[in-house]
């Protein structure tokens, strides 16, 4: 199939001509495309490059399509963005205007870290083969981490986690 895709592309360049190509493939599609439409319900939620699109969700259904996981609101004040368990957050990724948003974070982009912003416990531990995810219980709710296999953590150990900025995206609520 990635053959495929390349001889697609190829094709396009090579005829300077324009396609559109329906899928549910989420590599596929951003693979061979220029411009992506992402659509619920009939409408584009988001129509932009695959790059933009995958970086920066502007709602929460384009985020959670391309594979964001972690949830939580947020409140924007003079110094970042604060939760309502008055956590303060960074972000340089929004897409929010109003005061009350929505922060989203993907599990590998997670730090576990020693001295966190969020505390948390692993509830759950599942191997990954090359990493382990674990589901941790945090004030801010259950999130998703990815940890590499360098460090592994057991079910009940309390970890602290960060949020880096450049990752730390903002969605209107």
């Amino acid at each position: 199939m990635v053959a495929m895709r390349i001889e697609i592309k190829r094709i396009q360049q090579q005829l300077g001509i324009t396609t559109v190509f329906v899928t549910y493939d989420q590599e596929e599609c951003f693979s061979i495309s220029d411009k992506v439409a992402i659509m619920n319900n009939g409408v584009i939620e988001q129509y932009d490059t695959p790059e933009n699109i995958y970086r920066l969700p502007k709602t929460k259904f384009v985020a959670q399509f391309i594979g964001f996981e972690n949830f939580f609101d947020v409140t924007k004040t003079a110094t970042g963005y604060q939760t309502a368990n008055q956590i303060t957050l960074s972000s340089t990724l929004s897409t929010a205007s109003a005061e009350q948003a929505v922060a989203t974070i993907r599990p590998e982009d997670i730090q576990i870290v020693q001295d966190g912003a969020v505390k948390g416990t692993v509830v759950v531990r599942t191997f990954l083969g090359k990493s382990h995810q674990y589901e941790v219980t945090t004030e801010l709710g259950t999130l998703l981490v990815n940890g590499s296999d360098q460090q592994v953590y057991q079910t009940g150990e309390e970890i602290q986690l960060h949020f880096p900025a450049e990752k730390l995206v903002i969605l209107e609520r």
